[in-house]
């Protein structure tokens, strides 16, 4: 779902993504434990494309789980070359991802 430019995954639908560029940088969140301010690392994602439709839109995570799957495409920015499919499951600190790479052929 594309909320305010931003992609948001929903609990067991997967969502296919394809991304056009990335930055790795800094924000400051509120950490829900103590209410204190916490400045985390964050991978952000351009994304052109989600489930087929052309949107200009953003994906960004800061779990270490999640972002290291997406590490052997960054350097050299091949994810360009594939569209993502993630599934998320669970809340918090229990949430998994489920990533599947899909080669684009003919395009």
């Amino acid at each position: 779902m594309v909320l305010q430019n931003n992609v948001i995954l929903q609990n067991n639908i997967p969502s296919r993504l394809h991304f056009t560029d990335h930055a790795i940088g800094k924000r400051t969140i509120t950490n829900p434990d103590t209410g204190q301010p916490a400045v985390r690392t964050v991978l952000e994602f351009e994304v052109d494309l989600l489930d087929g439709r052309a949107v200009v839109a953003k994906f960004s995570t800061m779990a270490e789980k999640l972002a290291s799957q997406f590490k052997p495409y960054l350097d050299d920015r091949s994810y360009r070359n594939y569209d993502f499919i993630l599934t998320q499951r669970g809340e918090g600190y229990l949430r998994t991802w489920t990533v599947q790479v899909i080669p684009r052929t003919g395009r």
